[in-house]
C-alpha cells in the first residue's frame, strides 16, 4: 500500500510538473499601448556620430609636458569618410544615411579645421569639404545638427607645456570670436539652417571621466568659457542653443555641479556602460531637471565598452551590440531623453574600436572603399529603430506583465499620428506576443524583425513579415534575443527612413 502510494504521488507530480511546463512555455506575453497618453515629446531624434575630421596629425609628444595618449589620442573621431573628391562613395554613403532615417545627427569638427591660426579662417580645405557634405546631407534630408566642436587642436591658443589636442583655450575671446565666426558663416554665409545644437568640447573633465579640458600647470574654469561663449552668441545674434556638459560616462546627477546652467539651452551626456535600470532612473533625474527649464536633454554619445572595444575587437559591430544598445536606446526613451546618437556611422575600424555601421576602409591595407557595405549587424540592429523613429515624436503609454529582463519596449506617436513600437527580446526562448493598441484608428499595421541569424544572410532586407490592423489584438512571434518593430508605417527594403513624418 505504502508503496502504491508512493507511485501514485509520483505520477501525480509528474503531471503537475509537465502541466507546469507546458502552461510556462504557452504563456503569453502582452503589451498594451495607449495612444491617447502622451508622456514626453521629443526635441531632437535619433542617429548616429557622422565625423568631418580627416587628417593624419603627428603627435609629437615630446614638446610638451603634458602629452596626449599615445594610442587612440584622438580617438575613432577621424578617417571615416573617403576623399571628398570621391563623389561616388559620398553618393553611397549618403544613401546609407538615408536609408536609416539618421534625422538628428552629431557632427564632430576641431577648431584647427577652420581657424588654423588666430583670426586665419580657411573655409576651403578637405576636412571644410567634408563637413559641407554631411551638412548638405542633413539640410537636403531635413536631418538636425548637433554640431559638435571635439577640441581645439590650435597651437596658438593652448596653455604652456600643454598638448593642443588636450588643452583648454588660453584666450577665452580668440575661442568664443572663432566659433562664433564659424557659425555665422555656415548660416549666413553657407545658409544652413539644420544646424540646431551646438558644442564646444567633447568630454571634458566634471564627469566620471574628463580628458579634452587641460590647464596644465595653471588653473581655470570651463564655467567661464561657457558664459564667454554664451556672450558673444548673444552679441552677435546667434540664437543657435549651447549644448553641455557632455560629460561621460553616465554621470550621476548632482545639480550643485551645474553652476554653468544659466549658459546653456541644451544639455548633454554620454553613456557607455550600459543603460541599467538604476542608469534609467539617472538619465530621467538630467532629463526632468532640463525639462523643468524648458530645455532639451540629449544622449549624444552611446555604446557598450562592456562587450569589449580594442583595434582588433568587433564587438562593437556585432548583434550582440545591436542587442545592448538597442536596450540603451529603450531605457532613455523611456527616461524622457529627448534625442539619441549612437557612436558611430562612419569610422576606420582601426583606432578603438570597430563602431561603424558601414564599411569606408580597409583596415588591412589602410586604403578607402570604392564599394561602401553595411556592417549588417550593427547596420540592421540599428536601422531596425532609426528608421521608424521620426524626429519630434512623443513616447506614449506602453505596459508589458514582463520584467525588463525578459522584454522591454516602447512606443512612439510621430508629429502626423504615425505608431512605431519597438519590442527588445532578451531571452534565449522565442515568446508569443499578444500586442493590443488602444485608441489608434484602425491603421495598417506592419512587423518587422532582426536576428543575428537572419541577418548574418548578405541578401537580408528588412521588410515586414506580417501586417494587422490596430483595432485587433494582434499575436506576434518574438524570436530568442530579437529586435523587433510594429509600426504604421509602411516601409519596404528599398525605401528610406523615416526622417519626419
Amino acid at each position: 500500500m505504502v508503496k502504491n502510494m508512493k507511485f501514485k504521488t509520483l505520477i501525480f507530480l509528474t503531471i503537475i510538473t509537465i502541466t507546469a511546463c507546458s502552461m510556462l512555455k504557452d504563456k503569453t506575453s502582452e503589451i498594451t499601448v495607449d495612444a491617447s497618453q502622451i508622456i514626453h515629446t521629443m526635441k531632437g531624434g535619433m542617429g548616429a556620430s557622422w565625423h568631418a575630421l580627416q587628417n593624419e596629425i603627428p603627435l609629437e609628444n615630446g614638446k610638451y609636458k603634458y602629452p596626449v595618449r599615445e594610442i587612440g589620442s584622438r580617438g575613432s573621431a577621424y578617417g571615416g569618410n573617403p576623399p571628398v573628391n570621391d563623389t561616388t562613395a559620398w553618393l553611397q554613403i549618403k544613401n546609407h544615411a538615408a536609408w536609416l532615417g539618421l534625422n538628428f545627427i552629431r557632427v564632430e569638427i576641431d577648431q584647427r579645421m577652420y581657424e588654423p591660426e588666430r583670426k586665419q579662417f580657411d573655409w576651403e580645405n578637405e576636412e571644410m569639404q567634408a563637413l559641407y557634405q554631411i551638412l548638405d546631407f542633413a539640410e537636403t534630408s531635413g536631418a538636425d545638427v548637433f554640431l559638435q566642436q571635439m577640441w581645439g587642436h590650435v597651437e596658438w591658443n593652448s596653455y604652456p607645456g600643454v598638448h593642443p589636442l588636450i588643452s583648454a583655450p588660453k584666450n577665452l575671446d580668440d575661442f568664443a570670436d572663432g566659433i562664433a565666426t564659424l557659425l555665422e558663416y555656415l548660416t549666413i554665409t553657407k545658409g544652413y539652417n539644420c544646424i540646431k545644437f551646438f558644442c564646444m568640447t567633447n568630454e571634458p573633465p566634471g564627469g566620471p571621466w574628463g580628458y579634452w579640458w587641460d590647464y596644465g600647470d595653471e588653473t581655470g574654469s570651463i564655467n567661464d568659457a561657457w558664459e564667454r561663449l554664451k556672450t558673444e552668441f548673444d552679441m552677435r545674434g546667434i540664437s543657435i542653443p549651447i549644448s553641455g556638459p557632455d560629460w561621460t560616462s553616465m554621470p550621476p546627477f548632482e545639480e550643485e555641479k551645474l553652476t554653468f546652467a544659466p549658459h546653456l539651452g541644451a544639455f548633454d551626456i554620454h553613456s557607455y556602460d550600459g543603460v541599467t535600470a538604476e542608469r534609467e532612473a539617472t538619465l530621467k533625474k538630467w532629463a526632468d531637471w532640463a525639462h523643468a527649464q524648458n530645455k532639451p536633454f540629449f544622449l549624444t554619445e552611446y555604446g557598450n565598452m562592456q562587450l569589449g572595444w580594442g583595434t582588433d575587437n568587433p564587438a562593437q559591430k556585432s548583434f550582440e551590440a545591436a542587442l545592448s544598445n538597442a536596450n540603451d536606446v529603450m531605457r532613455a526613451l523611456r527616461a524622457g531623453v529627448d534625442g539619441l546618437n549612437r557612436w558611430s556611422f562612419t569610422n576606420r575600424g582601426d583606432l578603438d574600436g570597430q563602431w561603424q555601421l558601414i564599411h569606408t576602409f580597409d583596415r588591412e591595407n589602410k586604403t578607402y572603399l570604392k564599394e561602401i557595405k553595411p556592417e549588417n549587424e550593427a547596420y540592421f540592429g540599428f536601422g531596425i529603430i532609426s528608421r521608424f523613429l521620426s524626429k519630434y515624436s512623443s513616447t506614449i503609454s506602453c505596459k508589458t506583465n514582463e520584467p525588463d529582463s525578459v522584454l522591454m519596449s516602447v512606443a512612439l506617436l510621430s508629429p502626423t499620428g504615425e505608431l512605431s513600437v519597438f519590442i527588445l527580446n532578451k531571452s534565449d526562448e522565442e515568446q508569443t506576443l499578444s500586442l493590443k493598441i488602444d485608441h489608434l484608428s484602425g491603421k495598417e499595421m506592419n512587423v518587422y524583425q532582426t536576428t543575428k541569424e537572419a541577418v548574418a544572410n548578405t541578401n537580408f532586407g528588412l521588410n515586414s513579415i506580417q501586417s494587422f490592423n490596430s483595432t485587433k489584438t494582434e499575436k506576434i512571434l518574438l524570436p530568442a534575443k530579437s529586435i523587433t518593430t510594429v509600426s504604421s508605417y509602411a516601409l519596404k527594403n528599398s525605401d528610406n527612413g523615416i526622417i519626419l513624418q
